[in-house]
């Protein structure tokens, strides 16, 4: 049985303007502009502050030599809005070339992705139309180092899904080793392993250290890699100089052979715009937002006045001019949210950094990172009365430029740890004292953990051992036993 009743709820909902300030926040600088030519291009009401004032004076000069009829024409009105599908194409269309202009196309040219590298030489191989294509078929299944990550009975099970071609492991295994004749060498390995050993195809096998090398690889792989240096010795009767040759040859080699290819489809430029510039000049600091490149937006004065002249006549207007102006309205209201947005995404970013500049002022005089105190979210979002939420999105993807360097937001949050005389120090000084450590230390008897815990507690902070590893870790240190080398 259905019953109507009212049900009173409380619930918690964002608005758009509050939905459309937390995406501008976590956006950087660089893709600031961006965001707002796409949102100038989508709404016509926002313009250029800027370009509208040095467009102003010369525009008003042409009205000027014009008649009034001319005048009355080109004056942006409601009727031109509901009537813009009958604009002559001239109008829309802009060209500041002449006919004597010589136009001169440049050609794009570009060179050949990895995997087209490799099939220009496969064309070059004697072997039958079958042949060329199973393996034109592992080429496509190699990543981007040049490895085959794939078993061949699951290579098998694709071509028959997929092409409708019976193949088998053992026919997949001979297309393989065609494939791994072609340049660079190593290609189509299945581990690194395999990737060494065919990379020996070129070298000369009557150089002894060569030949050892490759015995190493072969026969004592595991060791290799684990870095077992003294059972090699024992086992294959060398001595420090003749298996230091031996694993030079070894790391001569490339353990990517197709991570070095130039690819022209695959170029990643990483450029970094800081979204604040900071300056130290006689002991004061002048911190500011970097926004040479956003421009100033505001509602266009005609859209506005095509409201207010509706608002005089709106008893003699029709339908259409109603939907019209509603149209316009909806796109006035988004283009202030727009404007309000960003005015509050530039408050909400200044209060942030002022509170991390004011918590961090020592750091920031020299760059000092012993002077770098302890510092989380929370720390700030006291200071600055706003959620611990709104903070990370600030810290995210945000730099600052200073006397000093470039630095990520983020890098200036760290825990802290108590020294012996009781001062709380940032975990940043103590993985900074791990990598000085590391970096001097005696390669051929690398500082275990437990030694790099005792030359931190000489310097007066007592931690464990597995904070060490810990920190360690985090650094992209390898263990002890890894970092040595003859």
């Amino acid at each position: 049985m259905l019953k109507q009743k009212l049900q009173q709820a409380l619930l918690q909902k964002l608005s758009p303007q509050q939905i459309q300030i937390i995406k501008l926040l976590e956006i950087p600088t660089m893709l600031l502009e961006q965001r707002i030519k796409k949102e100038m291009e989508e709404n016509p009401v926002l313009e250029d502050a800027a370009e509208e004032h040095l467009a102003e004076e010369p525009y008003q000069e042409e009205l000027n030599d014009d008649n009034a009829d001319s005048h009355n024409d080109d004056e942006f009105s409601l009727a031109d809005y509901l009537n813009d599908e009958d604009i002559p194409s001239y109008k829309l269309n802009i060209s500041n070339r002449s006919k004597d202009d010589k136009h001169e196309d440049i050609p794009f040219s570009v060179g050949s992705t990895f995997h087209e590298h490799l099939k220009s030489q496969l064309g070059l191989l004697s072997i039958n139309e079958r042949e060329r294509m199973l393996a034109d078929y592992l080429i496509g299944n190699l990543d981007e180092d040049g490895y085959l990550r794939r078993r061949l009975d699951a290579v098998a099970d694709d071509m028959a899904f997929a092409m409708g071609v019976e193949t088998n492991e053992l026919e997949l295994e001979h297309a393989l080793h065609l494939l791994q004749q072609l340049d660079p060498a190593g290609i189509g390995a299945r581990d690194l392993r395999e990737c060494l050993l065919l990379q020996f195809r070129d070298k000369p096998m009557d150089n002894p250290d060569v030949a050892m090398a490759r015995k190493i690889i072969r026969q004592h792989f595991d060791e290799f890699t684990k870095k077992h240096y003294d059972r090699i010795k024992a086992k294959l009767g060398l001595s420090d100089e003749q298996l230091k040759q031996a694993l030079d040859v070894v790391l001569s080699m490339n353990p990517k052979p197709g991570g070095g290819f130039h690819d022209p489809y695959n170029q990643t430029a990483h450029q970094i715009v800081p979204d604040f510039v900071l300056e130290y000049d006689d002991g004061e600091f002048q911190l500011s937002l970097n926004s040479r490149n956003v421009p100033e937006l505001r509602v266009s004065r005609e859209y506005s006045d095509m409201l207010e002249s509706y608002a005089a006549n709106r008893e003699h207007s029709s339908p259409q001019e109603k939907e019209a102006v509603a149209f316009v309205k909806q796109k006035i209201d988004s283009a202030r949210w727009f404007i309000d947005a960003l005015k509050q995404r530039q408050n909400t970013l200044m209060s942030t950094m002022q509170a991390i500049l004011d918590y961090q002022r020592e750091f920031f005089r020299e760059g000092d990172l012993s002077r770098l105190k302890p510092m989380i979210l929370k720390d700030i979002s006291e200071a600055t009365g706003l959620d611990i939420s709104t903070i990370s999105r600030v810290a995210n993807s945000k730099y600052i430029q200073t006397h000093f360097g470039i630095f990520p937001l983020k890098s200036f949050f760290s825990e802290g740890v108590l020294s012996d005389t009781g001062e709380e120090v940032s975990t940043r000084e103590i993985k900074r004292i791990l990598q000085e450590c590391v970096e001097g230390e005696d390669k051929r008897r690398p500082l275990t953990d437990e030694r790099l815990m005792e030359i931190l507690k000489e310097r007066g902070y007592p931690i464990a051992r597995r904070t060490v590893a810990k920190y360690r870790e985090q650094l992209g240190i390898a263990v002890a036993r890894l970092r040595k080398e003859l």
